[in-house]
């Protein structure tokens, strides 16, 4: 490694800070030589649920050699998104609707990769004929093990990255790229004998600490499933309607999280009645989440978590918005506010 490649290698982390990345850590596309059995281990367990698109280019997941083969170093950042209050504090009031703090904010797809590009670009004109590849949780690549092996962070018994410097509140984002750059060593695991995010979960999703079992995590289930919601876990949803915050609010190393540096992915809604989200039809869904990441699951998936946590509101009050519920057009909306009925039958 030469002088001018490691000062290449320091220019790129103050670029990256400048960028206003928590974290930038480099490592190799050789790196994460267990992650192909891990990943198998999960998919052959199921519990990766409908999420088929994991077991597909399962090679390129578990090599990011096979995905680029040209690649030389893959260069991992974290973007922070941490809350300025307490998430949990959604949890309060049964009968408005509480939304995981990353979808919040502005599509963190859109932000996050705009500012990997201006990175990637800036590399480009430090080091002509080279070339780059950025990927933002939408390519076969595993960003998790990749972050650990760039000693950004590790991955915790809630199998998110955190770290010691930026606690968990964090997009990953990675460049991919043909230079040779200096590796950083990987990060150790840090959660000693902690489980608070074990123990917080409300549907029992982690079958051992370090695995998660998606189909019952309450995030896939509001977001990635797509029919009813199994019964039984229906009551852990509580007034949830997209994603879920638990694991990561309890997780102690949050005491160090730094303050989002893009206002722009800062949680900006406080907890809607229920009774108003019932409500909206596909035009008014479309429009109220507009550039938001909750969009992307569409109007009648979203009300149908709606009518789950109207169901667990335990207030009659509901009862009109989940009737309007129970007469929707959709098949599964319409289970679920019978459901919801139900429910609030038994306490009325």
């Amino acid at each position: 490694m030469t002088s001018c490649e490691a000062s290449l290698t320091e220019r790129l982390r103050a670029r990256a800070r400048e960028e206003g990345f928590a974290a930038c850590g480099i490592t190799g596309p050789d790196a994460i030589p267990d992650a192909p059995k891990r990943l198998g281990v999960f998919l052959e367990a199921g519990h990766h649920g409908e999420m088929r698109w994991m077991g597909e280019r399962t090679a390129w997941r578990g090599d990011p050699r096979a995905l680029w083969p040209e690649c030389r170093s893959v260069v991992m950042l974290a973007e922070s998104y941490a809350p300025e209050a307490d998430p949990l504090a959604q949890l309060a009031d049964p009968s408005r609707g509480a939304i995981s703090v990353y979808a919040q904010g502005r599509d963190y797809h859109d932000v996050v990769k705009k500012r990997l590009k201006r990175l990637g670009r800036w590399l480009l004109e430090e080091v002509p004929g080279e070339a780059i590849k950025v990927f933002v949780d939408t390519a076969p690549v595993m960003e998790k093990p990749l972050a650990q092996a760039a000693g950004i962070g590790w991955q915790g018994k809630h199998t998110n990255v955190l770290s010691r410097d930026w606690g968990n509140w964090a997009f990953l984002g990675a460049i991919f790229a043909t230079v040779a750059l200096d590796r950083d060593p990987p990060e150790a695991e840090h959660c000693g004998t902690c489980r608070r995010c074990l123990d917080v979960c409300p549907t029992d999703a982690f079958p051992a600490p370090f695995r998660l079992d998606a189909t019952r995590c309450v995030s896939y289930l509001t977001i990635e499933h797509s029919g009813p919601v199994p019964e039984d876990l229906r009551p852990g949803l509580g007034n949830r309607i997209y994603g879920c915050d638990d694991c990561l609010a309890v997780c102690p190393w949050n005491k160090f999280a730094v303050a989002a540096s893009d206002a722009r992915l800062v949680a900006r809604d406080s907890p809607t009645p229920l009774a108003e989200l019932a409500m909206l039809d596909d035009a008014a869904f479309r429009q109220r989440f507009r550039g938001t990441a909750v969009k992307r699951i569409g109007r009648a998936r979203f009300v149908r978590n709606v009518a789950y946590a109207i169901g667990n509101s335990g207030d009659p009050a509901l009862a009109e918005p989940a009737r309007h519920l129970a007469a929707d057009a959709d098949p599964v909306v319409a289970e679920a506010g019978r459901w919801a009925l139900r429910r609030l039958a038994t306490v009325s």
